[in-house]
């Protein structure tokens, strides 16, 4: 349970951070992305954990190189976190290679749908990142769930 509280304290404040300045600092994703390589190197996962965090952060990378100014720095370290804690506790580093991969699509279609609903065309993509690793990590954790 106390995972859980950390993790949604760590999602809160970058998600307000993102909508209210529209970046997410250093400050608040190296730690997540130091804690969760930290976790899965401890559990014997960390090939999962890098393969992870290369799958989500690695287009987004390539998105930021691409349009800058769209997609920044921030929102490519969050990408390296979140794979980073999906793979850690995925099965293979296929698998959590694609957890990221599909995590991160479920992030963009979030963000595109939030802006259709509130009439945006252009929103900071930090909670919507952050809102499909929590579904990600809530299925994960169902009983019976693969991973």
């Amino acid at each position: 349970m106390a995972w859980w509280a950390c993790w949604a304290a760590w999602a809160a404040a970058l998600a307000i951070r993102d909508l209210r300045r529209g970046r997410l600092d250093d400050a608040l994703t190296l730690p997540g992305l130091g804690l969760a390589l930290a976790g899965a190197a401890g559990c014997g996962a960390l090939p999962g954990a890098l393969a992870g965090a290369a799958a989500w952060a690695g287009p987004l990378l390539a998105a930021a190189l691409a349009a800058p100014g769209r997609l920044g720095g921030g929102d490519v370290k969050l990408g390296a976190a979140l794979g980073a804690l999906l793979g850690g506790g995925a099965g293979s580093a296929v698998d959590a290679a694609a957890a990221a991969w599909l995590a991160g699509a479920l992030s963009g279609l979030l963000t595109a749908a939030a802006g259709l609903a509130i009439g945006r065309r252009s929103l900071p993509h930090g909670p919507g990142m952050l809102a499909a690793a929590g579904i990600a990590l809530a299925a994960r954790a169902l009983p019976g769930a693969a991973g």
